[in-house]
């Protein structure tokens, strides 16, 4: 019998990134499992305070990942599920910089703490199908053996690359430890918010010209469903973890009643900047890639390790627009703006017609 009372359910779990959204929901759902006797979340910060209720069960501590080793051995702590990952630069908070420091040296600093923690026998850990890249010479569909064509071009994609570097050595170092790797599809629901969730929130969405990628999504509850199992349960490896089937961004788009804005590549970047300044987020390389290029993965591995199919794309996107339907109103300003974009983007496509003629 296991520590938590139940075959493969342990006894003392720490959760990382409680502070954030997906850290303080995966925390409460094993804090309500019987089979768990306790569950610690760790963050640098304090929980944003809308995450009191939700983590009354949860006994929480203020701790940065390099002080991460004590607290594992003075706790005896037997599973370990590390989603204190950054998706994006925040210039507010250090940019770049602080993102591949929290995520790249931080999990370093966590899978040595780890390493030295005798009593440790299983680690989840939060990745992405940015893993994968994305460029011309891409598959069709990508399954967990499919080695990136090409080095993610944003910095996220790049993290998530030594992220997973560092868990295979973990691996060798500790094979009496369960490790599980999630590769999510971005996050969408009902009460998903994140980048791409609030870019398919806006009034006018910017797209590529002449691209139409093929998108998957999973649906946010999934997503907490498969964390929770890869706790309670055993499931060693790298999982894709996405809806099955494919939306187009161009049906995305019209299935959440928005104007697409269609612009070169090249001005691109400048679109994002129009947008953070309508208040609508951030915008880097891995989404301009993926708005670009697209990525289906397989997740047949998933259902049949597992036996269960998340909601497909477009369900989980159907529900994200329930939730959202009418929630944005185009304002005189941001029609004026989107126009100057469609403009521009007529500037753009001319001159490059006439430079090819």
């Amino acid at each position: 019998m296991t520590p938590g009372g139940t075959p493969g359910a342990p006894g003392v779990v720490v959760v990382t990134g409680v502070g954030r959204y997906l850290g303080a929901h995966v925390a409460a759902r094993l804090a309500a499992d019987p089979r768990i006797d306790r569950v610690i979340g760790v963050d640098p910060a304090t929980p944003n305070p809308e995450f009191a209720d939700l983590l009354a069960g949860v006994e929480r501590i203020r701790l940065d990942l390099d002080s991460l080793g004590g607290l594992l051995a003075d706790l005896d702590v037997d599973a370990l599920v590390h989603l204190a990952l950054v998706t994006a630069p925040d210039p507010q908070h250090g940019g770049r910089p602080a993102m591949k420091e929290q995520n790249v040296i931080g999990t370093m600093q966590l899978l040595a703490a780890c390493q030295r923690a005798p009593r440790l026998r299983k680690l989840v850990v939060r990745s992405s199908t940015a893993a994968y890249g994305v460029s011309f010479r891409d598959p069709a569909v990508f399954t967990e053996e499919t080695e990136p064509r090409e080095v993610p071009r944003g910095g996220f994609g790049r993290d998530i690359l030594d992220i997973e570097g560092y868990v295979r050595g973990f691996r060798r170092r500790r094979p009496d430890v369960t490790a599980t790797v999630l590769r999510f599809a971005p996050f969408i629901g009902s009460t998903a918010d994140t980048t791409l969730t609030r870019y398919f929130a806006q009034p006018v969405v910017p797209t590529v010209f002449g691209r139409d990628p093929r998108l998957q999504f999973v649906h946010f509850d999934d997503a907490l469903a498969v964390l929770h199992r890869s706790v309670a349960e055993e499931h060693p490896g790298t999982y894709n973890v996405a809806g099955p089937g494919v939306l187009s961004l161009s049906q995305a788009i019209r299935r959440a009643g928005r104007v697409a804005v269609p612009v070169l590549e090249p001005g691109l970047a400048g679109v994002a900047a129009i947008a953070r300044s309508m208040g609508f987020g951030r915008y880097g390389l891995d989404q301009v890639d993926l708005f670009v290029h697209g990525r289906v993965v397989d997740t047949s591995r998933l259902e049949r390790e597992y036996g269960f199919t998340p909601r497909s794309t477009a369900a989980a996107f159907d529900d994200f627009i329930r939730a959202h339907h009418g929630g944005v109103v185009v304002t005189r300003d941001q029609l004026q703006s989107a126009e100057q974009l469609v403009l521009e983007s007529i500037r753009q496509v001319r001159s490059a017609v006439r430079e090819r003629s």
